[in-house]
């Protein structure tokens, strides 16, 4: 007779997450893993598989906790500049408890150009992330925030490689400040 788990999947999920986000693929064991989890080993083995399939489930799970959460910030959002503000601001500062950048620019950084499924992954969150930013940007063109001389699609390639870009610049000891003035200028660019 099979026996019960003994913890709640998505709870371990979320915590070898951040475990992934704070120190990358390579150098996370398997010892790091079930100890941060608080499973056994073989726990982990029959519900996630071995650590590459655990590694692809967390960034399914980063991808989709960091979907929702920037959907909530667009819809509380009252103008496309509004909402790109605070996206960008969530982007720099991120959440109380998480580790600073993000699980799949470093992931990509890390290890795209050698795992054709992490690189499939982050390229996928990243053409989301563009869409993102091209609803926006449309958004904002037909309120009159921002400027039509450009293509929304191209204004939203541009957004989303700023964006990539500080993320990377989040985990060095540069000034979230600095960060942020950057960003903003990518945001009046974009204002008529």
């Amino acid at each position: 007779m099979a026996r019960s788990k003994e913890f709640d999947e998505s709870i371990v999920l979320d915590k070898a997450m951040k475990l992934f986000w704070e120190q990358g693929y390579e150098k996370t064991s398997l010892t790091d893993l079930v100890e941060h989890m608080g499973i056994h080993r073989r726990s982990l083995y029959d519900t996630f598989g071995d650590k590459h399939m655990l590694f692809l489930k967390a960034m399914d799970r980063f991808r989709a906790k960091i979907n929702t959460e920037l959907t909530g910030v667009i819809k509380r959002s009252e103008t496309a500049e509004e909402a790109l503000q605070l996206i960008i601001n969530f982007m720099i500062y991120g959440e109380e408890d998480s580790p600073s950048g993000c699980l799949m620019v470093n992931s990509a950084v890390e290890l795209a150009m050698r795992d054709a499924e992490v690189d499939s992954k982050s390229t996928e969150s990243f053409t989301l992330s563009e869409q993102m930013f091209k609803d926006i940007i449309l958004w904002g063109q037909r309120n009159g925030e921002f400027t039509s001389d450009y293509d929304a699609a191209e204004l939203a390639e541009h957004m989303h490689t700023v964006c990539v870009g500080l993320r990377v610049m989040t985990r060095t000891s540069i000034a979230k400040e600095k960060l942020l003035r950057t960003a903003n200028i990518s945001i009046k660019l974009l204002c008529k």
